[in-house]
């Protein structure tokens, strides 16, 4: 089955950046649609960024011209570069399709933005 770990989360102050890392396996991530969610206390988990196939992404307006999803062919790995952090943004982030494969969702990796 198609699995993703996440890794990179961390404790950073408002305004800091951090990037998080989606290794993939059992799906090729270059021929794929990946997406980065977050799931904040006591909210839905949300779709805050994809990237296709193609190359193209989109992201949430909450995120837009903040985060950035790219991906490394090479490592078979999605990432999130994360800027200018909020402490709205204090969330657990994971990766999936953007159609979610609902027995592929990783551990998630623990985002903390302090104010």
């Amino acid at each position: 089955q198609v699995q993703f770990v996440e890794s990179g989360g961390g404790l950073v102050q408002a305004g800091g950046s951090l990037r998080l890392s989606c290794a993939a396996s059992r799906i090729v991530v270059s021929i794929a649609d990946i997406g980065w969610y977050r799931q904040a206390p006591g909210k839905q988990r949300e779709l805050v960024a994809t990237i296709t196939s193609r190359g193209s992404r989109n992201y949430a307006e909450s995120v837009k011209g903040r985060f950035t999803i790219s991906r490394d062919n090479a490592k078979n790995t999605v990432y999130l570069q994360m800027n200018s952090l909020k402490p709205e943004d204090t969330a657990v982030y994971y990766c999936n399709t953007p159609t979610p494969l609902r027995d592929s969702w990783g551990q998630g990796t623990q985002v903390t933005v302090s104010s």
